[in-house]
């Protein structure tokens, strides 16, 4: 089975085959890939995958196909990228025909897609990445007007990009429960990859040095706002005192520090740590106590299944598709999204019982290598492309 994937990240896949999906999708599938990175020159990417990787480099049976982003700027870049993915996802099909196109995202990438589908009369999939029914509107705390513009365009791109499809790919099974329009499309729901072989367990291996040495509540990711941040600092400064030894770490790029910094109130026991490669978040996850995901809007939250895998409990809000990810007491706990209290109260009981969470970091890494590994994802993945490609 022959794909085009149209990725809609400007993130560098990893240099590492083990840990890039496709080199992993290559036991059942072959294509090429359509990805925009965030270098100016070809010298850059051959500095990261060796010299002759650009314009082309090949990975298992899958070749990816550079742009380079950053050569433009702004709405320029944009449409530079929309047309990448047009005239080079046409060039391949007039050189060697695909059998279906997955898009990444049911925004621009989707509505790409849909136009390449039309014109080479291939089958399509649409990966839903997000919780659409709240995009744009959480991402701070007071939606302006281009962000709700944003939103109704977004609805719309959904609505006309999943109209074309043949098959939508869902985090959980509820993530178009919102769009009565949509609840008959037909649709895989599974995880997205996370390279869970490649992740280290600390958490199960040394508990007493992880405990009794430099514990600290973790969360990744950003906008600051999106991921809850504000309502974990306040659930933290207010536990602070009965839990001396405890501290937080922010992981993400934030460009408004100054706000964030606000938040913390000066307190010397949270720490904004800048974004860092993934092998070194990863990393940082591993050594957490606990991994918290406040998010206002999530689709799924990777980071929560890589905690998984490293055997960290987990404290997550109630949207999206978090619950389907933290079954709540067993793996971690669930709280209601907006609810700092709620959070404080979680976040006590796991930091006071070392026992339980040892035990629920038992239970994700156990579920994490037996349900969402890379395994998992490539027998799912692959037979979402089968059925959408066998179907009438």
């Amino acid at each position: 089975m022959r794909i085009l994937y149209v990725h809609a990240t400007l993130m560098p896949p990893p240099t590492d085959p083990q840990t890039d999906r496709f080199f992993l999708l290559s036991k059942d599938l072959e294509g090429d890939i359509l990805q925009p990175i965030w270098f100016r020159t070809p010298q850059e990417v051959e500095a990261m995958f060796g010299a002759g990787s650009y314009p082309t480099y090949t990975v298992g049976r899958f070749r990816y196909h550079w742009f380079l982003a950053w050569r433009y700027s702004g709405i320029r870049q944009r449409l530079a990228i929309f047309w990448f993915y047009l005239h080079k996802g046409l060039e391949i099909h007039r050189q060697r025909k695909f059998q279906c196109i997955v898009a990444y995202s049911h925004m621009t990438t989707g509505l790409i897609a849909g136009l390449l589908k039309l014109l080479t009369r291939t089958k399509l999939i649409i990966e839903i990445a997000t919780s659409p029914e709240k995009i744009y509107l959480t991402d701070r705390p007071r939606p302006t007007f281009s962000d709700r513009l944003m939103h109704l365009y977004s609805d719309t791109a959904l609505h006309v990009s999943l109209f074309l499809a043949d098959r939508a790919h869902l985090l959980s099974p509820g993530q178009l429960a919102a769009y009565p329009r949509l609840r008959r499309v037909r649709s895989a729901v599974f995880h997205e990859f996370v390279p869970v072989a490649a992740i280290q367990k600390p958490a199960i291996q040394k508990p007493a040095a992880k405990d009794e040495d430099q514990p600290f509540i973790l969360l990744v990711g950003a906008p600051w706002y999106l991921k809850g941040v504000d309502l974990l600092i306040a659930a933290f400064l207010r536990l602070a005192e009965d839990f001396p030894k405890v501290k937080l770490k922010l992981l993400g790029h934030f460009p408004d520090l100054d706000q964030l910094r606000a938040l913390t109130g000066g307190s010397e026991r949270i720490e904004i740590v800048k974004a860092v490669p993934h092998p070194q978040a990863l990393q940082l996850i591993s050594q957490a106590t606990v991994l918290v995901l406040a998010s206002r809007c999530e689709g799924m939250g990777r980071v929560l299944i890589e905690a998984m895998a490293a055997g960290v409990p987990l404290i997550g809000s109630d949207i999206g598709g978090i619950p389907h990810i933290i079954r709540d007491g067993e793996n971690g706990f669930l709280f209601p999204s907006g609810d700092s209290h709620a959070l404080e109260s979680r976040l006590r009981q796991l930091l006071a019982d070392r026992e339980l969470r040892q035990r629920m970091g038992e239970q994700g890494y156990q579920r994490a290598h037996r349900e969402l590994d890379e395994k998992a994802y490539v027998v799912q993945f692959s037979k979402m492309v089968e059925d959408t490609i066998d179907s009438a």
